[in-house]
């Protein structure tokens, strides 16, 4: 591939398109992180991430496999309980790969977050204002709050060029099911699945 002129060459490991889906147990909250065939169905398994509760720092361990014997990239939070607290993201060896952070004040009426990795700094928003805010009125209302609704909502992240960088679109269905696309070959594709797994797992902190 060839790199335009001052751009950054494309990330170590490169996914255009993959698929998040939550799955939950009692103790902590599983993510599959599978592969996009062609055809736009689901493909093998890239990671099986596991998100332990109840933790004073949030970690989300990436693994290879079902067998969990090899993690494979991790992200973690810097402060303790933290609604606004800072993410890096870890490959298997411990080497830093990339960050992000939720905006606290920007997120009070439109979900908004931080990405950055080499070559990138993005921010990423709820597409859509209108379902942002039915979200947390939605949650307030007393009775009416208590029941589930699946509502769809999508974020998109944007560079300071405003090249997109990171797409997330949540399917209609009762399982937390996501599509990710990854149009820019800077972004690692172990940064953007913590991302998008972040935005599951994170997002009513």
């Amino acid at each position: 591939m060839t790199v335009p002129p001052g751009h950054q060459p494309p990330a170590a490991m490169v996914v255009p398109a993959f698929f998040v889906k939550q799955r939950i147990t009692l103790m902590v909250n599983r993510y599959e992180v599978l592969a996009a065939n062609p055809d736009g169905s689901e493909g093998h398994l890239l990671a099986l991430a596991e998100q332990k509760r109840m933790k004073l720092k949030e970690e989300v361990v990436f693994y290879a496999d079902e067998s969990k014997t090899r993690p494979v990239f991790s992200f973690k939070a810097r402060q303790r309980l933290d609604v606004s607290a800072e993410h890096d993201v870890f490959d298997e060896h411990g080497n830093p790969l990339g960050m992000f952070s939720k905006q606290f004040g920007a997120s009070l009426l439109r979900s908004t977050w931080n990405l950055s990795a080499p070559g990138i700094e993005a921010v990423g928003q709820e597409r859509r204002l209108g379902i942002a805010i039915l979200r947390r009125m939605w949650g307030v209302l007393p009775y009416v709050g208590d029941v589930w609704v699946p509502f769809v909502f999508h974020f998109d992240f944007v560079d300071t060029q405003g090249v997109t960088v990171l797409v997330s679109e949540r399917q209609k269905t009762i399982k937390d099911r996501y599509t990710v696309s990854v149009p820019d070959p800077r972004l690692d594709f172990r940064v953007a699945a913590s991302m998008a797994v972040a935005l599951d797992a994170l997002q009513s902190r």
